[in-house]
Formats: C-alpha cells, structure tokens, sequence
C-alpha cells in the first residue's frame, strides 16, 4: 500500500475504518480487560470481591490473587458472561474514541506537519518525532472529551457491578447505568474522571500510536520487513509493551477513581495520594499482567485489522 493511501481516504472513512477495527480488538481482548478493572480495583491486603449469580458476595481470598485465578474465579462464581460485562458500553467507546484518536490522528499529524516541517497540507509521512508526538497528544485528548461517558460506564460495569461499600447490584443493563448515573451523580459523573483519562490517553496515544507509526517506517525505511502483516505485528508489539509502561499508573488511578463512590475521593489526585499512602508504589502497577497481555494481544488485533480494512477499502475504491 502507498505511504499515502491513508490520506487518499475521505474523513468519515477514516473514522469507521478506525473504530471498526478498534471494536474487533476489544471483542479478542475484553476478558483481559475485565480481569485488569478488577485486579486494579482491589485493594492490598483486602479480599476480591465476586458476586454469585444467586446475589450473594463472596470474598475470595485476603491476598490479591493474579491474573489467571482472578479470571478463573469471575468464571467460577458469576459465570465466564462476567468477562463481558460492560461490553456494549465498550464497543461504543470504541465507535466513539478509537475512531477520534486514530481515525484523526494522519490528519492532525499532516496539519501539525504544515506547521513543524512546512509540508503542504495533506502529507502525512514527516519523520518529525515532536510532530507526531503532538498529533497523539491532541487527538488522544479530544477523544477522552467525546467517549468519557461510555467509560465511566464500562469500567462500572467491568468492576463486577458491585457498589464498593456494599453488595448490592448497581446497574441492570448499560442503558440503565447511563440514566442513574446521569439522575443521581448529574452530568459531570458522566464526565467524571476526565482529567486523569486525558492524561491517560495523551500518553497512550503517544506510546501506542507514535511509537507504532515511528517503528513501523523505521522498519520499513531500513529494509528490515516490507509493508505487511509481520512488520504490523513487530511495531503492534512494541507498541503495546510501551504503552503498559507508559500508561499503567494513570489507568489504575483513573479506574479506581471512575468507579468510586460520589464524595469517597475529592478528585483523581486525592485516589493517587491516598492509594500511594496506604498501598505503596506498586499499587500502580496493579493488574500489570493483565494490562500488558491485553494491550500487546489489543495492538496486534488492532493494527492488522486497521492496516488489512484499510488496504480492502483502497482496492476497493481503485478498482471503481
């Protein structure tokens, strides 16, 4: 495929060809996803919270246990229909974020280019690290404005539906979580969490996209791989390992923060304090397993399926 070809598509393609995509990743990896809320959101020393599908809570054990016992107890005691729970707010995260962050980002990046490198508009391949690095930043924040709803909707429901002072069910259905979310918490816990997300997805994007974009040309100016599915998969790798090291003390800041009760943090630096008082440094790195197994297996499905959807749609349109 040209270096081009990206930019030879219209804005609403970019935009579906992106959040197509990212949606399939989150369908191969959301069980992973599932596991790391739950690990991040449990505390050190405290017994993981499971609810049965008889309503009852069970306290599985006072140590946190890791990545595979974790999953295997969701399955065993609420039913492997638990690994997906928050789903459909997931896929309409995606639709919404992935499609912003990265459906724009060639976009931003050939406006940033005409800025930094003064490059005409609409090229899309400067090498300039701070001009990519810029686009990441601006598109990963601008997506967290557009899809934080649906977060703050997913991670509630990934968290195993569970108040965290009670064992009562919070939400029945996605659409109910939306309504009582936005009666008894207002508008702003909807968007509750924004600020940590978008310094969580500025660095996302910049380890996930920029790194994925900077490995990938050098791998292929080099003459290492050519443009195909395993110089996708080696960049898709590497970007992964640099986004669980770069992004995995904002996520658990940001998730233990989104599912919180009204008033139980007075805001996402207070979660961070408290959580570096009483748990210690580690404490951000909870779910580390988790967070790598998914976001390495969530950037191979990714970026093949972005690249292979993109190169279909640009046959397509060729042989019109």
């Amino acid at each position: 495929m040209k270096p081009d070809a990206q930019n030879d598509m219209s804005l609403g393609m970019k935009l579906l060809t992106a959040g197509t995509a990212a949606c399939v990743a989150d369908l191969a990896t959301f069980p992973l996803d599932t596991t790391k809320v739950r690990m991040q959101i449990a505390g050190e020393g405290r017994a993981l919270l499971l609810a049965s599908t008889e309503g009852s809570v069970l306290a599985v054990r006072a140590a946190q246990p890791g990545l595979l016992q974790t999953m295997g107890n969701i399955v065993r005691t609420e039913g492997a229909r638990s690994l997906y729970g928050g789903l459909s707010a997931g896929l309409q995260r995606q639709m919404c974020f992935a499609s912003v962050r990265l459906g724009l980002y060639d976009t931003v990046k050939s406006f940033y280019a005409g800025i930094i490198d003064g490059k005409k508009a609409g090229r899309s391949d400067s090498l300039n690290i701070g001009t990519r690095v810029a686009a990441g930043i601006t598109t990963g924040a601008l997506a967290v404005l557009f899809a934080q709803p649906t977060d703050v909707v997913k991670v509630r429901l990934q968290a195993g539906n569970l108040g965290s002072n009670t064992g009562q069910v919070r939400y029945t259905s996605t659409l109910q979580a939306y309504r009582s979310i936005a009666l008894k918490e207002g508008t702003r816990g909807l968007w509750k969490g924004t600020l940590p997300n978008m310094s969580r997805n500025a660095i996302v994007n910049v380890a996930e996209i920029v790194c994925y974009d900077v490995i990938k040309d050098v791998i292929i100016h080099s003459g290492i791989l050519r443009d195909g599915i395993p110089c996708h998969l080696t960049a898709a790798m590497a970007a992964g390992l640099c986004t669980t090291l770069a992004a995995s003390p904002v996520d658990v800041v940001k998730t233990r923060y989104m599912n919180s009760a009204p008033g139980e943090y007075k805001g996402a630096l207070d979660a961070a304090v408290r959580m570096f008082t009483q748990e210690g440094p580690m404490a951000f790195y909870k779910g580390f397993v988790p967070s790598f197994a998914r976001l390495v297996s969530w950037n191979i499905v990714l970026w093949v399926t972005y690249e292979q959807i993109k190169i279909k749609v640009n046959n397509i349109r060729d042989s019109v």
